[in-house]
């Protein structure tokens, strides 16, 4: 009995001394990754204002836009072919571990997008981050010689502290990585060291005082049924408007491809295009980010085209192969749509604009939980049951695909299995094919 006793007393103390050095090896480890990629983060969101402002000075630079483009895909096509993929890269890497994401994606990413938005392409910052984010902590991957499991951690973790950083939402920034990765199959190490390198690079991008877009619902409604059911009508509409950006984007990058063999080329006319449709129209707040439209979408309703034409601006910028995120325009298009939702819904326009401003990018992302917990952070949990409502119905209405390819959300797997064994049962699939 004593021996037993000694055996399980050093089998304990061994398991307890290689889990603090496991711990301590990859708590260091995400602290160090959320330093250095809020500090890139800083560096880049400071670099995009002063594009921005420059632009907004001088907006004639859009005329060279297609000369932009050209650059971009030159740069791409000669320099950057390994890293073209971008954030689908980084999903697919997460999936099948097979290479280390080459460091180049890092500054490639840097000047594509901040190119794009110097001459007026209609693009976000989240696409940015993430892939400076997860290319600079995969190169500890190499650094310390580790397998393809823990490959696939250092991936989430730098997802997680590029997003964090570049929005000021550290708990979204850690559900986002782990709702486009590791849905389904989700560790407790990852949330953890997922949630400590979102709030290092969040806090680190704000010690180099980065300050972020502040938002507010001015008047939150209470909770009565006419507000319940208005959230439901008005998640369902954010989510098909989330799947008619996706299809958009997903046509026109589509129709670049088979209309035009020299990648270079298609930015190049993309931009020709884009400069057209801007002369059409002839109003800025389509350009870049769009930040102050997205602050005015709060306080003043917004006309039926502004979500309309944000659509095709940024579906046409990045599906013809400008760099930058899709998250920021899906932000300008939600709160645009919901904006404009208030002058039919009993609801007041800060709210509804708040609720499109969430839920469309949910739909986009099929990130619910993250979009929900942003929401909550940017707004206050006050409104987090409605954002939550919002933002579950926008991702069940938009259908299965998301922008970034990765796997569907358990639940909504079944959602949609169970929605095509109703329409087989009934026959509506093949009469829709007669």
């Amino acid at each position: 009995m004593m021996n037993f006793s000694l055996n399980s007393k050093a089998k304990f103390q061994n398991i307890l001394s290689v889990f603090l050095a496991f711990l301590l090896k990859w708590v260091t480890l995400a602290v160090v990754i959320g330093v250095l990629i809020g500090s890139s983060s800083a560096l880049f969101l400071y670099l995009l204002d002063r594009v921005t402002s420059y632009r907004s000075l001088h907006n004639n630079l859009v005329f060279l836009l297609p000369f932009a483009g050209l650059f971009i895909g030159l740069l791409y096509h000669y320099f950057g072919k390994s890293v073209s993929g971008g954030n689908h890269l980084l999903v697919q890497e997460y999936g099948a571990p097979k290479a280390i994401i080459p460091l180049k994606m890092a500054p490639l990413i840097l000047v594509g997008t901040l190119i794009t938005h110097l001459f007026g392409g209609s693009a976000g910052r989240e696409g940015t981050a993430v892939q400076i984010g997860g290319s600079i902590a995969d190169q500890f991957s190499r650094l310390f010689h580790l397998d393809s499991t823990h490959r696939k951690l250092l991936i989430a973790i730098g997802i997680s502290a590029g997003f964090a950083a570049v929005f000021g939402t550290p708990w979204a920034g850690t559900l986002f990585a782990i709702e486009i990765l590791v849905v389904g199959s989700l560790r407790y190490k990852t949330f953890l060291l997922c949630m400590i390198s979102a709030f290092v690079a969040n806090f680190t991008c704000e010690w180099w005082s980065i300050q972020h877009t502040a938002y507010q619902i001015t008047d939150l409604p209470n909770f009565t049924a006419s507000i319940f059911f208005i959230t439901i009508g008005s998640g369902v509409l954010f989510g098909l408007i989330a799947l008619v950006f996706m299809k958009g984007t997903s046509q026109w990058n589509a129709a670049f491809k088979k209309y035009i063999s020299y990648p270079p080329l298609r930015p190049f006319i993309g931009g020709l295009l884009f400069l057209i449709l801007y002369i059409s129209i002839g109003d800025v707040k389509y350009l870049g980010l769009g930040i102050p439209t997205i602050v005015e979408s709060f306080e003043h309703t917004q006309g039926f085209e502004v979500f309309l034409l944000k659509i095709l601006f940024t579906s046409l910028t990045l599906g013809s192969g400008f760099k930058g995120g899709e998250v920021t325009p899906l932000f300008f298009i939600g709160a645009a749509l919901g904006s404009f939702l208030s002058i039919y819904f009993a609801a007041s326009t800060s709210f509804l604009a708040a609720l499109g401003f969430v839920a469309v990018f949910s739909g986009a992302t099929k990130t619910p939980w993250a979009s929900s917990l942003m929401g909550i952070e940017l707004f206050g949990i006050e409104s987090g049951l409605f954002l939550l409502l919002a933002c579950w119905l926008s991702a069940t209405f938009s259908g299965p695909q998301n922008l970034y390819n990765s796997p569907p959300h358990p639940q909504l797997s079944k959602f949609y299995k169970k929605l095509y064994d109703w329409w087989k049962k009934n026959n509506l699939i093949q009469s829709s094919n007669r």
